[in-house]
């Protein structure tokens, strides 16, 4: 009996240590940051009772009824002469291109979330182990939210990451996992870093917010711009739609390709996440060739089924100047090859 009361004492410290550790540890002190345009997370209209409402109310279909069809490239052996883009669901993704490897947003391994009974992936979508991971030249992390920034995944890609580039203040919670700070670079927007001749990345605002426990706005969030071998990519991190975008492909583009958030969407909070129809006005305004949208099939995050993004997507997409692609959770695209989409989220 002892020895149990003593067992169970010892794993609830352990857990609590644990979520503690996952937390992270956001600056002490300094700036706290802001939107460009007025952003509220809820409008003023929006009450607890609506949220729950919302929750209540939620489709039946949050969830696939099924699991997906899903691939499994082999990351240490890419045929990258062009550039080759590897979707791990949501907002994670792996760029390759002749040989320098760009790693975002990974959560691969655990949940979305800084516990463990909440905020895992569908059924199906951690087919990647770390092992089938080469070595990550570049790591990118848009903010610092749990479903873009994994302790599990990066503690566990650790020994394989060279370099790490991120939002101004994400760097705090690395330092505090033991990353070395000379492999980090924090960026405020309009910020640039050069890895190497050939390899450039800026950093753009986006409207959104950050923070991993009770206080928000310690670290910055944002979207960046890669320049990988004379290639232009928009890496979008989460934003609601302003009027950054057009400044942004005004600016900076025509763009390659671009990855922009479509899912995680709802009228109660409007302004931090874009809904699909404001996904493909973004991607227009960015003058992008290619749209790869993510932030989409793999948590459960709002109310909305899991394919209704992609399927609005999908719905105002033909009139668009640019195109869509849809690749399957662990497919190889090719950037400039044309990719049959074989709408394999169109089922409930």
């Amino acid at each position: 009996m002892l020895f149990s009361i003593v067992a169970r004492h010892l794993i609830f410290c352990y857990s609590i240590r644990m979520i503690i550790t996952k937390l992270g540890k956001a600056p002490r002190g300094g700036k706290r940051y802001e939107n460009i345009e007025p952003t509220a997370v809820m409008p003023k209209d929006v009450s607890f009772f609506d949220l729950i409402k919302a929750y209540v109310n939620a489709s039946k279909l949050t969830k696939p009824s099924r699991q997906f069809v899903t691939d499994k490239a082999d990351l240490h052996h890419l045929v990258d002469d062009e550039p080759v883009v590897v979707w791990f669901g949501h907002s994670s993704y792996l760029i390759s291109h002749k040989g320098f490897k760009v790693l975002v947003d990974p959560v691969l391994f655990g949940p979305a979330s800084p516990v463990s009974f909440i905020g895992h992936g569908f059924t199906g979508t951690t087919i990647y182990t770390p092992e089938d991971f080469p070595e990550i030249d570049l790591l990118i992390i848009t903010h610092d939210h749990y479903d873009h920034l994994s302790y599990e995944t990066v503690l566990a890609l650790k020994g394989k990451i060279k370099n790490i580039i991120t939002s101004a203040g994400v760097q705090s919670h690395l330092n505090y996992w033991g990353f070395d700070s000379s492999i980090i670079t924090a960026l405020d927007w309009h910020q640039s870093s050069a890895l190497n001749s050939t390899v450039t990345v800026t950093a753009f605002p986006a409207r959104h917010f950050s923070g991993r426990f009770l206080t928000r706005g310690k670290t910055l969030w944002s979207s960046f711009v890669l320049e990988l071998n004379g290639v232009k990519i928009f890496i979008g991190g989460d934003s609601g739609y302003d009027k950054q975008f057009k400044i942004i492909g005004n600016t900076h583009g025509p763009f390659d390709m671009a990855f922009i958030e479509c899912g995680q969407y709802n009228k109660n909070w409007p302004e931090i996440h874009m809904f699909p129809e404001q996904t493909a006005q973004a991607a227009t305004d960015l003058k992008t060739t290619v749209l790869l949208p993510v932030h989409w099939g793999k948590f459960v995050l709002s109310v909305h089924a899991w394919n209704d993004p992609i399927k609005r997507l999908m719905a105002v997409a033909p009139d668009k100047n640019y195109q869509v692609v849809t690749p399957m959770l662990g497919e190889v695209y090719t950037l400039g090859k044309e990719i049959k989409n074989k709408e394999w989220w169109n089922f409930e």
